[in-house]
């Protein structure tokens, strides 16, 4: 009979928690409009995730669930183990990133360093490590060299991209983005694009943007009427007609699958 050795189990590998778990997840507003209906939902580290379903489908309160906007009426949201509660409300905003579809949203201050400053500070962190955290988010998205211009000034693909890394600098366990393509010209659509695919980061993208859908993440979710009803590779996801008639979802017209 072999024996365990300890020293061996010492050191074994503790997979990581997921980066977003949601179970049963039920919640109705105060006018008794049932919104979700036990929502499944495991994210893993690195994975990115588009979210997709009609309007009213319920996306929008999922989202507001997972940085504790809205309590659940049944069920449990975990950020990387983290629960979603009252007690951890401020670490779990920190591992939370939500880029809203407007940046006027998310930027308010005079300069761009100030905007990407703003979160982290609130974090806690100051001095050259604050520094050091805005430059390399600003690194991330391509926008350094206008750190010290005014958001006003900037054309809407960078404003979006600025948006984005005032969530990046406070290293959150995942992104969620909300419509990112929306109103962008094709050459900031594409820029936004390659920034996402470069930062390496756990993803959820609530689109309504199919093909960004496919671009951008390997796996889709489609919400329909509060309840999960499809999840899966997100090209055979959009090659199921008789699935995107169903829930309200269209390719553009013309858009061919390759």
């Amino acid at each position: 009979m072999t024996r365990a050795d300890p020293l061996a189990a010492a050191d074994a590998v503790v997979p990581a928690p997921p980066s977003l778990l949601v179970r049963d997840l039920l919640f109705a507003y105060p006018d008794g409009h049932q919104a979700l209906h036990g929502v499944d939902l495991r994210i893993e580290p690195g994975e990115r995730v588009a979210l997709l379903g009609p309007n009213g489908a319920g996306k929008t309160t999922l989202v507001l669930h997972l940085n504790g906007i809205l309590v659940p009426g049944e069920g449990t949201v975990e950020v990387g183990g983290l629960p979603v509660s009252k007690e951890h409300v401020q670490e779990i905003r920190r591992r939370v990133g939500i880029v809203f579809q407007d940046p006027d949203d998310q930027l308010f201050m005079p300069s761009v360093r100030e905007d990407v400053a703003f979160g982290p500070a609130n974090f806690g962190l100051s001095g050259p490590a604050l520094a050091e955290r805005v430059d390399q988010a600003l690194a991330a998205v391509g926008m350094g060299e206008h750190a010290d211009r005014s958001p006003l000034h900037l054309s809407g693909g960078q404003r979006r991209r600025v948006a984005l890394a005032t969530v990046l600098a406070c290293d959150p366990e995942i992104l969620v983005l909300d419509e990112p393509s929306s109103n962008l010209d094709p050459v900031a659509r594409r820029e936004l694009a390659e920034v996402l695919l470069g930062l390496g980061r756990t993803m959820l993208m609530v689109t309504h943007d199919l093909p960004y859908a496919l671009q951008l993440c390997p796996r889709s979710v489609v919400l329909d009427d509060g309840v999960v009803v499809a999840d899966g590779p997100t090209r055979e996801l959009l090659a199921d007609r008789a699935l995107l008639e169903r829930h309200r979802l269209e390719l553009p017209f013309g858009f061919a699958l390759s």
